[in-house]
């Protein structure tokens, strides 16, 4: 079987933070987050705080045939397009030369909560107590018939965004669309790795999208008791801290454009990383519930490392899912310590959903993309609004500022309810 060195030579980002890779990137050193407030006496706080993005343009090229398909991409979709725009542009030349059937496509479209269902809401604020705690379904069903598009359905399918992208750029090559757990924004990387490692294609796309800001996913988030009270306003986000209670819902999209490194040296283009390993894992806990296991990454770490042939002492920097709530973040944090302890080392760890709030399936490639960032710029961000952790994890390098890094490599982590998790190690160019 064949297995090909697979970089990375274009990057798209859209969230609320920017409409490009580099606003994003200017944002983040700045120590500047896209959550912001949007007021609602009739709400209660949870539903006041979020990462809109507002300010993303679509591109003007679009034949006119596929405009009038794009009025079935949701909010989330037309997010996961800008972001692929971006990251095909960075790599167009590539592109051209290489046969539809050569081109892979693979889109992580969300996660189990309803994305995109904001058609849903006049009928859910019906059938809603004041405090949105519990639901009257009798009520749900009445005003849903009066008040709920038919038309809804379209809009809401996961893979449009994978249709139209195939037609739009021509990738006809390996594909699939993905909507599962949160790691699936790392899952859809895998994939397209593997396609261009195992010759199966020559280059490969993986989109991410998310959008967790309108009302239903946000309830059902409430429902699962991992959304942030908000107590401390746009800066309540703060995972890995001593005082976090939770994350605050964004959206965006997240693409990146991968190539055989052959293909790519030939043709000049500029590589910006390498995939050095990926591992995707599921830590099962004793007692049979979804939580999320005491160390839900500790042998996915593991894996990754052997699997790229690399040492903790070798990473430059991690970047943990960081999803701010105190048991997810206190099982990441175990499972990191392990690694530490094992290796004597520990890496500057860094938590980046703070600046656009968690974006569902886009956050995974988001925060790749940063993480190439740093390596070029010799910088990891700080954790936003990070100021002590447990004192369990007083020896952990947890970025407080910005922070110099000098390694050829860094960590990037995902995981989901139920212990499933995903990782990839990237070596800078």
């Amino acid at each position: 079987m064949a297995n090909r060195e697979v970089v990375i030579t274009g990057m798209g980002l859209t969230s609320p933070l920017g409409s490009s890779v580099e606003e994003n990137w200017a944002n983040i050193m700045a120590m500047k987050t896209g959550i912001r407030h949007f007021p609602a006496e009739d709400r209660p706080a949870f539903l006041q705080y979020m990462g809109v993005t507002d300010h993303h343009k679509l591109p003007e090229d679009i034949p006119q045939k596929q405009r009038g398909q794009m009025k079935f991409l949701n909010r989330g979709a037309l997010l996961g397009f800008c972001a692929a725009y971006e990251a095909i542009a960075g790599a167009a030349e590539g592109i051209a030369a290489i046969t539809p059937g050569r081109r892979a496509l693979y889109v992580a479209s969300g996660d189990f909560t309803r994305v995109g269902s904001e058609f849903m809401y006049p009928a859910v604020k019906d059938a809603v107590d004041e405090h949105w705690k519990t639901i009257d379904h009798e009520k749900l069903n009445n005003a849903a018939l009066n008040k709920v598009n038919p038309f809804f359905l379209l809009e809401s399918l996961h893979n449009n965004l994978f249709s139209f992208l195939s037609a739009f750029a021509e990738f006809m090559g390996p594909n699939t669309s993905l909507a599962s757990l949160s790691p699936n924004g790392g899952n859809t990387l895998e994939l397209a790795s593997r396609s261009i490692r195992q010759n199966k294609a020559d280059i490969a796309l993986a989109v991410g999208y998310g959008n967790w800001i309108t009302e239903i996913p946000i309830y059902e988030l409430e429902g699962l008791g991992i959304l942030s009270g908000c107590r401390q306003g746009v800066n309540s986000f703060r995972p890995f801290d001593r005082k976090r209670d939770g994350f605050i819902p964004g959206e965006g999209g997240a693409a990146l454009m991968l190539e055989s490194a052959e293909s790519a040296e030939n043709r000049g283009a500029r590589i910006l990383g390498r995939i050095k390993g990926f591992s995707n894992t599921v830590e099962f806990e004793s007692n049979k519930t979804i939580s999320v296991p005491g160390k839900v990454s500790e042998y996915n770490m593991q894996d990754v490392l052997k699997t790229a042939d690399c040492k903790a002492e070798d990473l430059s920097f991690i970047i943990p899912h960081g999803s701010g709530t105190v048991k997810g973040d206190r099982s990441e944090l175990n499972s990191l310590l392990s690694l530490t302890r094992a290796s004597g080392t520990s890496p500057i760890i860094c938590g980046l959903k703070p600046y656009t709030g968690h974006m569902g399936a886009a956050s995974d490639l988001a925060e790749i993309i940063t993480g190439v960032k740093a390596m070029q710029e010799k910088t990891v961000p700080a954790t936003l609004n990070f100021l002590k952790s447990d004192k369990d994890f007083n020896n952990l390098k947890i970025s407080a500022e910005p922070q110099p890094c000098s390694h050829g490599c860094f960590l990037s982590l995902s995981y989901g309810v139920g212990g499933q998790s995903s990782s990839v190690i990237i070596e800078s160019a």
